[in-house]
């Protein structure tokens, strides 16, 4: 007769982040109240840095320039 594994305790899995459209609400009410601002970011702008190396030019969009 095969026995069966042994199993180990595993950790729990974290609830899920779930946020609510009045939990928000809330969050950002009482950022505003304690004297935190709000910056309006045109669209198509990101944070992030560009981490791409530079793109070296062809030997054609040299003679085009």
């Amino acid at each position: 007769m095969a026995k069966k594994p042994l199993r180990t305790a595993g950790k729990k899995k974290p609830p899920a982040a779930v946020e609510t459209s009045s939990s928000l609400e809330d969050k950002v009410k009482a950022f505003l109240e304690a004297g935190g601002e709000i910056e309006q970011i045109k669209s198509g702008v990101s944070g992030q840095a560009n981490m791409a190396a530079p793109k070296a030019k062809s030997a054609a969009s040299k003679s085009a320039s």
